[in-house]
């Protein structure tokens, strides 16, 4: 988080790409608060899609949707497969799966020690 933002700037952003992915059907959303045990992001955004075109669509509707609110990504990878698209925005990291990637990597169980606050962002 820079010395500018705001937890409430960083949650409004979370729940601005909450609403983009899940405005595209995305598939088991959640959102880890990982402010207590990362030093690189304070939120984490994971979902998945049911194929490589549904991934893309979430993605491209969480950047647009951020885009719209003035965030701009620091980086995507892995547009071009569809399986695991990464957006990291810094303060927040999406991570859009198709299921079978979703469940090899298994980032809520790497990252269980953060907080679930699905519910909070998720209206």
């Amino acid at each position: 988080m820079t010395s500018e933002t705001t937890p409430t700037q960083d949650l409004s952003a979370v729940r601005v790409a909450v609403a983009a992915a899940l405005d595209r059907k995305a598939i088991e959303l959640r959102v880890l608060d990982l402010d207590a045990v990362s030093d690189f992001a304070e939120f984490f955004l994971i979902c998945s899609g049911s194929s490589d075109r549904q991934v893309r669509a979430i993605a491209d509707g969480i950047v647009r949707h951020l885009r719209k609110a003035g965030r701009k990504p620091l980086h995507v990878e892995g547009h071009q497969h569809g399986r695991w698209i990464l957006i990291d925005y810094g303060d927040l990291v999406a991570h859009v799966f198709d299921q079978k990637t979703r469940e090899f990597y298994a980032l809520e169980r790497l990252w269980a020690d953060g907080t679930d606050v699905t519910a909070k962002v998720a209206d």
